[in-house]
């Protein structure tokens, strides 16, 4: 903006401390705090570590949304159909939905957003606009503004739209098109791009014409080391440690989150002969016509299935390890009836133990005090390097703790193979996952449990690093008033 400063604002601007920022950065993001996910707790990090430099104005459609006091958040709500939307729902006709909803249902707050969005600007004249993508509909919102303003525009795509692992399908060869161009169209009109996935990046940036290219930047996602700077506490861990006769009693192979893929093995189980099955099958097929696929994704292997026919593998060649191997799960979101058909169908009963919800300071503690984590995504049979990087990973190398990662050729795997006390496997190779289970279960019970010192690479994963590395990006555009 070149709109000259009236007398009160030129003697606001005087009266300013050395100390007080000096520029002004605008945020959109449908989601802030106090919701609880890895992009409000990005958003909520970043946004803070960047008070030093820059006064922050925020747009969202999060209720309550809060920073600090510092920050100034304004809310506005999106202007949905709903009583259209829940009566194709109703209808079992969500499939119209999808295929005229795009890029995302947050469409809906894009106008809203825009008009709030440009009356935010015009009053608080700020000098950059960071939008925070998913969703990506808010991605319209930051290029109109940029149009209609003429401020530099910045996007922080915590996933890409095109990446494979995270969309592994759309509803039909047109929106696939549709969402190649958009992700084009970001790197044409933004001043400058954030994404977290280093193979994500190179594919965007690739499509690019090389005047384009310089604008993309990595600067993945982070852990906050104060999280883990408590004591571990539950199970009163350390005594045990120090107790010959408790040290042996169980050997704890811990999974954080919801897994998935306990649905595929369910399918081979269902009738084929009744009415209900083929309605079923057939309102299967409706939501599967026209669906363009961009890769093989194969969810069963992100389940504990696989695994947990290692560790009965373990246990027939250590008879004496009986009633001590466990698994467990923290995190579930799916049916318990589901759950307990797929362990039951696969006499998993007695070795894993799957938990709901559970909050977020908890599942820390349980990390730190498994005996083995383990990080599981869905394989890729198509051989494809995916761009999926999973904020567990960050989590997990934040423990001393050793870990398997049972998880495919793609973003992940680069991350973690030269991790210290990281043994990475093929998610269905149930050989591989049974040699590394023996090793460190064996380790622990003669009572010399392994543990791996991290605090090098975990200083590069802090949020401080990360938010002077995105600082750096921001400098360019911060202007002195």
């Amino acid at each position: 903006m070149n709109d000259n400063n009236s007398p009160l604002e030129q003697q606001n601007i005087e009266m300013r401390s050395p100390d007080q920022p000096t520029a002004t950065l605008f945020c959109i993001s449908h989601i802030y705090p106090p919701k609880i996910n890895p992009l409000a707790n990005r958003v909520s990090k970043l946004l803070t570590g960047f008070q030093k430099d820059w006064q922050i104005i925020g747009l969202t459609d999060t209720e309550n949304a809060y920073i600090n006091e510092q920050a100034k958040i304004y809310v506005v709500k999106p202007w949905v159909p709903q009583l259209l939307i829940d009566l194709f729902n109703k209808l079992k006709l969500s499939k119209i939905n999808d295929l005229l909803v795009w890029p995302d249902r947050s469409i809906f707050w894009v106008l809203p957003a825009l008009i709030k969005g440009y009356q935010i600007i015009k009053k608080e004249k700020p000098d950059v606009i960071l939008v925070f993508l998913m969703p990506y509909s808010a991605s319209l919102i930051g290029v109109w503004l940029k149009w209609l303003t003429g401020l530099p525009l910045i996007f922080n795509l915590n996933d890409s739209i095109s990446c494979t692992d995270m969309h592994a399908y759309t509803p039909t060869w047109l929106h696939h098109r549709l969402e190649m161009w958009l992700e084009y169209f970001y790197g044409r009109h933004a001043d400058a791009l954030v994404y977290v996935s280093q193979v994500n990046l190179e594919l965007a940036q690739k499509r690019q014409a090389p005047e384009h290219q310089s604008k993309f930047h990595l600067i993945r996602c982070g852990i906050d080391p104060l999280n883990y700077d408590s004591p571990d506490t539950l199970n009163n861990w350390e005594n045990q440690e120090n107790n010959q006769e408790k040290f042996n009693i169980e050997f704890n192979i811990i999974y954080t989150g919801g897994m998935n893929g306990w649905y595929e093995f369910l399918k081979q189980e269902q009738g084929k002969s009744s009415i209900k099955s083929f309605l079923k099958n057939l309102y299967h097929q409706w939501q599967e016509w026209g669906r363009y696929y961009r890769a093989k994704v194969d969810y069963s292997s992100s389940s504990p299935v696989f695994v947990g026919q290692a560790m009965q593998s373990v246990l027939a060649q250590n008879p004496l390890w009986q009633d001590k191997l466990h698994l467990k799960i923290y995190g579930n979101t799916f049916p318990d009836d589901v759950v307990k058909q797929v362990l039951a169908k696969h006499d998993l009963q007695l070795l894993v133990e799957v938990f709901g919800k559970t909050k977020h300071s908890e599942v820390i503690q349980i990390a730190r005090q498994a005996d083995l984590l383990l990080l599981t995504l869905p394989d890729r049979p198509d051989g494809d390097y995916g761009g999926r990087i999973s904020v567990k990973t960050y989590e997990y190398l934040m423990t001393d703790r050793p870990i398997l990662a049972a998880i495919p050729k793609g973003e992940n795997w680069n991350y973690l193979h030269d991790k210290p006390g990281v043994w990475i496997v093929n998610p269905k190779d149930i050989a591989a996952m049974s040699k590394v289970i023996s090793e460190v279960m064996a380790a622990k019970m003669a009572g010399t449990p392994l543990r791996f010192d991290r605090r090098a690479i975990q200083e590069d994963m802090s949020y401080t690093k990360l938010t002077q590395d995105f600082l750096k990006v921001l400098a360019p555009f911060h202007k002195q008033k």
